[in-house]
């Protein structure tokens, strides 16, 4: 709302129903809510669903308009391949053949195609502090490297 758009929640858009719609002056832009919840049948495989569930959303969606931004809280640190931190016509065909064996893994019904995973692009993180009533727009680049920062001051795990 503060950047001039007008905002409408859970809107349909072919068929998929995205987060947030955003508009303004002819211009579009959709985002998609990820909040880090991994239901308990992933209990064990938590890390490699939750980045297939990011790359199927940035799959299905980003082609849906002009712009497309990733919104988390601050609390989540998500795992973005880093094959959507390039140009679509960037990206090789084995970074395409490995997101797309990672979303059929999960999303089958009906899968990502090659298509929208060689078109999609990921434009903006939004960090989304409900508490604070704050939304601040990051890079994709520059979140990565933050969370590479944190994942190895951690030594939990290493680059996705």
């Amino acid at each position: 709302l503060l950047l001039g758009y007008k905002v409408d929640v859970e809107h349909e858009l072919n068929g998929l129903v995205c987060d947030i719609y955003a508009w303004s002056n002819g211009s579009d832009l959709v985002v998609e809510v990820e909040t880090g919840f991994v239901p308990p049948e992933h209990a064990l495989d938590p890390l490699t669903y939750l980045r297939a569930r990011i790359a199927s959303k940035i799959a299905r969606y980003s082609c849906l308009a002009d712009r497309f931004a990733l919104g988390l809280p601050p609390h989540y640190v998500a795992l973005i391949p880093d094959a959507f931190l390039k140009a679509g016509s960037e990206r090789s065909e084995r970074e395409l053949e490995a997101l797309k064996e990672l979303c059929d893994y999960y999303y089958h019904n009906p899968p990502v195609s090659m298509e929208e995973l060689r078109g999609a692009r990921l434009d903006w993180i939004l960090i989304i502090d409900v508490d604070g009533l704050t939304a601040t727009m990051v890079r994709p680049g520059a979140y990565k490297e933050a969370v590479d920062a944190f994942l190895r001051r951690t030594a939990r795990i290493g680059g996705t």
